[in-house]
């Protein structure tokens, strides 16, 4: 049984969350690798939706072990809400199937709070647009070793003793630059203290759960997108964790040759949430036509998605920086009732025509698309269940995508549903 990383391909919300849900039937284990509750993973089953935050997109398959990696950085009120809502609707959230990592970091009321503060602190262009859910200060605490991680909850006078010590710093930078005011270490204790209570028995050896599962596959689950990656992205206007592959050793704790088959989710077109550079945005109807059809906004902000044409330059730095075996293609229903459709195959930088994207800061923001043009298609394609049944224009489209790629398209999503898929390998 092979092990299955499912990564983004480019700037998160490709629907990764779909197509976890169908590989998990192929694994007997589903691991959360890094991010926050700053990703949402939409999964409709018989036509309910869920969207999961933290909890790995397998959990809505019976007996399916989830874990939560210590590349994660967990909001464990966000995490316990997520747990109550899926216990609404019957699933087994036991500590039986569902483990956390005791390394992963916790984000506190404190992260939230320098979150959003930093950011309306900054004003125009040096937004980053973050979701202010603290993923990036409880990332900072987490290199500086001053971070509460998950074990620290089963130890109630060292987790004081720690948010004590926090909170001598927080609340210097809180006061004295941002002006807001102070928070109370007893005040966060004692509202973190039953969901400690809580946590405890879920805490556990993530590794070792990954070594007693490897027979059965395990599928190492990555939020955002390779282009929101802390080192590869579009820096500064990236997310705080590694998003690409090989991160998903370090964030889940085991060796890289576990990592054998890497299915890299690409939407059929392109968007992005928040600021920073997006070459093929389409600030016209054809976007606004994507935005509409595709129901585009962010599962966690409500926010509108940019929305642009399929950008292949992208792509091409996500399949170095990736490696994928297979690209899983969704939401190619969206572009049905387009006459014709663009794919951006090189960008136009500072006199030349280049075919990676350049690596300055904010060089993305300075080049411009070179688009090939592709005849459209009116059909409804999203009852389609079986490849050839696609137009011939749809599958032209998918195969001149694998053709500039060099990678097959495995998976083929024509609609929000489990079962409105196409499974090619």
């Amino acid at each position: 049984m092979a092990n299955i990383v499912v990564i983004g391909a480019q700037w998160g919300d490709e629907g990764k969350g779909k197509i976890v849900d169908l590989l998990t039937t192929e694994v007997g284990a589903i691991v959360r690798f890094q991010g926050g509750n700053n990703a949402g993973h939409t999964l409709v089953v018989n036509g309910q939706q869920t969207i999961l935050h933290l909890i790995p997109s397998g959990i809505l398959h019976q007996g399916k072990k989830c874990l939560i990696g210590n590349g994660v950085v967990l909001d464990p009120f966000v995490f316990c809400a997520e747990m109550d809502k899926l216990e609404m609707s019957g699933v087994d959230v036991s500590p039986a199937r569902l483990v956390i990592s005791n390394k992963a970091q916790l984000i506190m009321p404190y992260h939230r709070a320098i979150d959003g503060a930093r950011e309306n602190f900054k004003s125009g262009a040096d937004k980053i647009g973050t979701t202010g859910r603290g993923i990036g200060p409880c990332y900072e605490d987490k290199a500086a070793r001053i971070g509460i991680r998950a074990a620290d909850l089963a130890n109630e006078p060292l987790l004081r003793h720690k948010i004590e010590k926090a909170l001598v710093e927080k609340n210097a930078l809180l006061q004295g630059l941002y002006g807001q005011v102070p928070l109370s270490a007893a005040g966060i204790f004692d509202q973190l203290l039953p969901i400690a209570r809580r946590l405890a028995p879920y805490l556990g050896d993530i590794s070792t759960i990954i070594q007693d599962y490897a027979s059965q596959g395990i599928l190492f689950e990555g939020a955002q997108g390779t282009h929101l990656d802390i080192d590869h992205g579009t820096y500064p206007f990236v997310t705080s964790s590694n998003t690409v592959a090989g991160s998903a050793a370090i964030g889940a704790g085991c060796p890289p040759h576990m990592l054998e088959r890497v299915v890299a989710i690409v939407k059929a077109y392109t968007t992005r949430v928040g600021a920073g550079p997006f070459p093929t945005e389409l600030q016209d109807e054809v976007g606004s036509y994507l935005q509409t059809q595709g129901a585009e906004f962010g599962a966690t902000t409500g926010r509108k998605r940019r929305c642009g044409w399929l950008d292949l330059v992208v792509l091409r730095e996500s399949q170095r920086l990736n490696g994928p075996t297979e690209i899983a293609l969704t939401k190619l229903d969206v572009l049905g009732g387009l006459d014709e459709l663009k794919i951006c195959v090189a960008y136009q930088y500072k006199g030349q025509e280049i075919t990676y994207p350049p690596q300055e800061e904010n060089g993305m923001a300075q080049v411009q698309p070179v688009y090939e043009t592709l005849p459209g298609w009116q059909e409804d394609i999203s009852g389609c269940r079986n490849y050839h049944a696609l137009p011939q224009t749809t599958r032209d489209y998918i195969a001149r995508i694998e053709e500039i790629l060099g990678i097959p398209v495995g998976i083929v999503s024509v609609g929000p549903d489990r079962d409105q898929t196409i499974i090619r390998s």
